[in-house]
């Protein structure tokens, strides 16, 4: 676990990254644990050479936090937000499909 936190700011800052899919393609890929790094691989390696200093901060936090850490996060940003797809990403069943996800993110740095 991470001495630095990730907070609900920092989700809400990117939150037409969270909603920019369906909330049903979600839950299926959610179902499915699709590796969804690996199937976006090259727009990931593209826009990973291109994040700033806070925003290469802030994957860092994320790579280095607890699941359960990060879907309290999103269970929060649910409560304030009501987007659904941050109450799929906070259900016990998202457990591994964000941990295999931010495992195969962790290859590319």
């Amino acid at each position: 676990m991470s001495e630095e936190k990730i907070t609900y700011e920092d989700v809400k800052r990117y939150e037409f990254l969270f909603t920019k899919i369906p909330s049903f393609a979600l839950g299926t890929m959610i179902r499915r644990n699709t590796n969804v790094v690996k199937k976006f691989e090259s727009i990931v390696v593209s826009k990973l050479g291109s994040l700033n200093e806070v925003q290469q901060k802030q994957l860092n936090i994320i790579l280095n936090s607890d699941t359960e850490e990060l879907q309290e996060i999103m269970k929060e940003a649910y409560e304030k937000s009501g987007k659904k797809q941050y109450k799929q990403l906070s259900e016990p069943k998202a457990k591994e499909f964000i941990e295999s996800n931010l495992s195969e993110l962790k290859k590319y740095l």
